[in-house]
């Protein structure tokens, strides 16, 4: 597939619950007086957000790294792609209770209790399944028709890579996009897109090879633009000072000399020049844009929250075993104005 074809147009779509517009000026500046003001509680996998800004209340159900397994008979021809996957996560251990689970089960467990909890949004972040298997694309689909709630996809490493697979990893995310994912974006564009929901917009940006593309890091600065409330999905933790190498988008020892795994993984080796400027250029970008109001990814496989410049990024348990994060978004209640105002 043409990478071209991918740029086309940046898509920004409504999910159809209502946009409000929160303007925080008349001109959008890198003045922290001009930031969205807000405060961020959290306790066990819930987290509330607070602020003027936010006009009505938003629930999401966020889930990353559930790596479904699932195949059949289609996966036959790529099963010297897949194996060390497909025997990755056949059995869990639930990250609270110790009780053995799967990805199966856990994935099911989350959407159950997005229908129960009445969710507005599931945003799905990445590493969804362990290899781009037919079978298990269908059934996610199915099992979100069943719920019946508005979703996010957007892609993680795993999602489109086969191991052993020769080519770039820009070529390969492009090939299995738009051979096997491209359903799970309803239409939007796969590597960045944009989703308003009651007054709050979502970025979905692929950064899933730990780099950003020109064309995205100009979406996300439209974006910006707006003064509308962001909230950014990444599948790849944006980098932090004394996190580990997993905070891989925008940290500067991330490379070839830093790169263990490329071949257990089956890919090409990381460059040794490092990041590309423009993700520099991005992670900067996010940490000071005055509507951001936090990021949210996966990747690492456990629960995670840093700040930067009063940017909260918070990371998920992976729900293979069993974890999700129940977010909510709250108008601000006059009596507690005075603690951010």
């Amino acid at each position: 597939m043409k990478r071209r074809l991918f740029f086309k147009n940046a898509a920004s779509a409504s999910i159809g619950l209502g946009l409000t517009k929160y303007s925080t000026s008349g001109t959008t500046t890198n003045s922290s007086e001009k930031d969205i003001q807000f405060c961020v509680t959290v306790e066990e996998n819930k987290l509330q957000f607070f602020s003027d800004a936010i006009k009505e209340p938003v629930k999401i159900v966020h889930i990353a790294d559930t790596h479904l397994f699932r195949d059949d008979d289609r996966g036959i021809p790529y099963k010297r792609y897949s194996g060390r996957m497909a025997k990755a996560y056949n059995q869990t251990k639930h990250f609270k209770t110790g009780e053995l689970i799967n990805p199966e089960l856990a994935f099911e467990a989350a959407l159950n209790f997005a229908k129960e909890s009445q969710a507005d949004l599931i945003t799905l972040i990445g590493d969804i399944f362990s290899f781009p298997s037919e079978a298990a694309i269908e059934w996610v689909t199915a099992k979100l028709k069943e719920v019946d709630i508005p979703y996010i996809y957007v892609a993680g490493n795993h999602d489109w890579h086969y191991e052993g697979m020769e080519g770039p990893l820009e070529d390969l995310r492009d090939t299995w996009i738009n051979k096997r994912l491209l359903s799970l974006y309803q239409g939007n564009h796969p590597l960045m897109a944009a989703y308003d929901v009651k007054g709050i917009r979502f970025l979905a940006i692929d950064n899933s090879t730990y780099q950003i593309s020109k064309e995205q890091l100009n979406f996300f600065k439209e974006h910006v633009a707006s003064n509308v409330p962001l909230i950014l999905l990444v599948h790849i933790p944006m980098y932090a000072p004394g996190k580990s190498i997993g905070f891989g988008c925008g940290n500067p020892d991330w490379g070839a000399s830093s790169d263990r795994n490329f071949e257990l993984e089956g890919r090409l080796r990381w460059p040794e020049s490092g990041h590309s400027k423009t993700t520099f250029n991005f992670h900067k970008a996010v940490f000071s844009a005055p509507n951001l109001m936090g990021i949210f990814s996966g990747h690492i496989h456990r629960f995670s929250l840093e700040s930067l410049k009063g940017k909260p990024q918070i990371v998920s348990d992976d729900n293979a075993s069993g974890g999700y994060l129940d977010v909510n978004f709250m108008p601000l209640e006059p009596k507690d104005r005075s603690l951010i105002f």
